[in-house]
């Protein structure tokens, strides 16, 4: 191993450390962006390639802006809110079916606005819901978490890491439905099982009914509408194989623009409490993962998927499970574009492919540090006064990350 090659590694490891634990509390991106920066200074990146590597990731940025700028309005109009008191309200002062109830609402958001808005927008709101309930907020709050990413591969739309693991160009909406409706199911269920059996103790009992609940604004509606229709275009364009980035972004500053106009309010406002610094970390990350692809790690990851090809569905099975449990270790948001650019140089069978993204999106239920969307879901938590610690989070992943991950990698080689 070379000095470069070590010191390059060394960057790239510390950087994604930082984006994981966040030192001295500093925002994700920063470290992201300060790694990428001292691999330019030191020479180990030429900044035209860095700029090349930032490109890659347009289509990226444009779907995140349009899913930010649609969660902020829902959020900023109180739609969110209005959803969770309706499912309080419909429980029936049983805390069980209110649990299912939120379950469901996850499994509608992250699928149609992605797992980022179940996290980040959604779980406040559950919180708000449980303390008018007077239930026990924890198993809601792990519903949020969890199914924020195992109904993240519904549709090609319900995760950032999949338009990643493509390379911003997904499989027509055919195609993704056939290959994982079924595995979707799987994982959806089999996690639901879990933590209604883990915490069936918090959950037994009655809860209050007929919480008040704020009349849904015009803004409220129309944010409500926007996400519909939204998600039906993005049906429409992943249908004809078409790139998702574009079409997100300006149905994201329509209804942005449309909504605060309407309701006497200033666009700008509502843009200024949008997460922009997941823009600059996605960045970051693309360009840590093209200095690891010139040191030659990603075509030593590539040769050895190659390696496993002799039996396709042995390589898939292997690679999908060994994924999931590297994601865990780096996030797999830069688990996912270092998989992305060994698939470019590999050239495997579908089924490889599709179970590396399987254990892209599933794997991170195993913990806190798993993806981008539980780091958020557990910062949105604190903020509301609750806490989950890496030990507690664990007790429940262990059990519902493996099981899933076998149900959905089970599901998707059985269909061949």
């Amino acid at each position: 191993m070379t000095l470069a090659t070590g010191t390059t590694w060394a960057i790239a490891g510390l950087s994604t450390a930082g984006v994981i634990a966040r030192p001295m509390r500093w925002p994700e991106w920063i470290w992201a962006v300060a790694g990428a920066v001292v691999l330019i200074v030191l020479g180990l990146m030429p900044w035209q390639e860095a700029g090349q590597a930032v490109g890659k990731g347009l289509d990226v940025y444009l779907f995140l802006i349009g899913m930010m700028l649609l969660s902020e309005t829902a959020r900023e109009h109180g739609a969110f809110d209005w959803i969770a008191a309706t499912a309080v309200n419909m429980a029936g002062r049983s805390r069980a079916r209110l649990f299912a109830l939120v379950y469901a609402t996850g499994v509608i958001v992250t699928a149609f606005m992605s797992n980022d808005a179940t996290a980040v927008v959604l779980t406040p709101a559950v919180f708000v819901a449980a303390k008018k309930a007077k239930a026990d907020p924890l198993p809601l709050l792990f519903a949020c978490a969890l199914i924020a990413n195992a109904a993240s591969f519904v549709l090609p739309i319900s995760n950032p890491a999949n338009l990643v693991l493509y390379g911003g160009h997904m499989p027509p909406l055919g195609a993704w439905m056939k290959a994982f409706a079924l595995p979707s199911i799987a994982s959806i269920v089999v996690t639901y099982a879990v933590l209604r059996f883990t915490q069936r103790e918090r959950i037994a009992g009655t809860c209050e009914a007929d919480v008040v609940r704020d009349t849904l604004t015009t803004g409220g509606r129309l944010a409500i509408a926007g996400i519909v229709l939204t998600a039906l275009l993005l049906l429409v364009v992943s249908a004809l194989d078409a790139e998702l980035g574009l079409p997100t972004a300006l149905a994201g500053i329509a209804t942005a623009v449309i909504v605060s106009l309407l309701a006497g309010r200033s666009p700008l406002g509502l843009a200024r409490h949008v997460s922009w610094g997941v823009l600059p970390l996605v960045a970051g990350l693309f360009v840590l993962v093209e200095a690891l692809d010139r040191t030659g790690v990603i075509a030593w990851v590539a040769r050895g998927l190659r390696d496993m090809l002799i039996d396709p569905t042995r390589a898939a099975a292997v690679s999908g499970t060994v994924l999931a449990f590297v994601s865990n270790a780096m996030n797999n948001l830069p688990a996912g574009l270092i998989a992305s650019s060994a698939i470019a140089q590999a050239q495997p069978p579908q089924i490889v492919t599709d179970a590396l993204l399987i254990g892209v999106d599933l794997g991170p239920n195993l913990s806190v540090t798993g993806s981008l969307a539980t780091i958020l879901w557990l910062q949105a938590i604190r903020r509301e006064g609750e806490d989950v610690s890496f030990l507690a989070f664990l007790k429940v992943g262990a059990v519902a990350m493996p099981l899933a991950l076998l149900a959905a990698l089970g599901m998707r080689l059985a269909i061949g």
